[in-house]
C-alpha cells in the first residue's frame, strides 16, 4: 500500500470548510475519532487515516521500541506521510488547506504534534488529546504563528508527564504558537469537559 495516495484506508466526511484530520490512538482505526470530530464541529468535514504501523495486531501511526520509547525515524516518516495523504485528499475533496485542524488521541495526537512541528503549513492547528513530545530534537524550528495548539492530558497520564508537557508548551509558545494547556485529575484518557472547552474556542 502507498500512503502518499488515497488508497490508505480512511473514513472521510464533507461538511463545512473546516476539517478536522482524525488521528487515532493504538488500537484504534479511522472510525475511531469519528465522534470525537462531530462533538468538536459538529459542522467540520471529517477526514480520518488509519495508522499504517501494526504492533501486535495494534494499529499505530509509529513504532516504538520495547521499552516504550519512540523510534524517531518512524516519527518523521509518519509525518511525512500524512503530509503528502493530506495534500492528496486536499486535492480530491475539495478541502480548504488553510482549515485544516488535526485532532488526535495518543499515538495519533503525537503524529498530528510531529506534523504540525515538521510540516506547518500542513495545518492551521492540532488539538491533541494524551499526547506527549513526539521528537526530542526538532532541528528546524517550525513557524507556528498563527496557528492554534491545544494539549488536553490528564495531569496522571504515565504517558504524557506534566514536567514534559510544561516545557513542550513552552517550546511550542516559542515558536509562534497560541497553546492552551488543559489539564484533568485523570489519567490517560480524553476529558468530555475539554472537549466542550476546545469546542467553545472554535466556535
Amino acid at each position: 500500500m502507498n500512503p502518499r495516495d488515497l488508497t490508505r484506508p480512511h473514513y472521510f466526511e464533507k461538511k463545512g470548510e473546516r476539517t478536522f484530520l482524525l488521528l487515532h490512538g493504538t488500537g484504534g482505526d479511522e472510525f475511531d475519532l469519528v465522534r470525537l470530530g462531530q462533538m468538536l464541529d459538529s459542522q467540520a468535514s471529517l477526514l480520518s487515516p488509519r495508522g499504517l504501523w501494526v504492533e501486535n495486531g495494534m494499529n499505530r501511526f509509529f513504532e516504538r521500541y520495547p521499552d516504550g520509547s519512540f523510534n524517531e525515524d518512524s516519527v518523521r516518516l509518519a509525518a511525512e506521510e500524512l503530509r503528502d495523504f493530506l495534500e492528496a485528499a486536499t486535492l480530491e475533496y475539495q478541502l480548504e488547506p488553510s482549515n485544516i485542524y488535526a485532532a488526535g488521541f495518543s499515538n495519533g495526537a503525537n503524529t498530528a504534534a510531529a506534523l504540525l512541528a515538521l510540516f506547518p503549513q500542513a495545518l492551521a492547528g492540532a488539538m491533541l488529546f494524551g499526547s506527549t513530545k513526539p521528537l526530542k530534537t526538532i532541528e528546524a524550528a517550525p513557524d507556528l504563528a498563527g496557528k492554534r495548539v491545544w494539549i488536553a492530558n490528564g495531569d496522571q497520564d504515565p504517558y504524557a508527564p506534566v514536567s514534559v508537557t510544561d516545557l513542550w508548551a513552552k517550546e511550542l509558545e516559542g515558536y509562534g504558537a497560541t497553546v492552551s494547556w488543559l489539564r484533568h485529575p485523570g489519567g490517560h484518557q480524553i476529558s468530555p469537559a475539554h472537549i466542550q472547552q476546545i469546542s467553545s474556542d472554535l466556535a
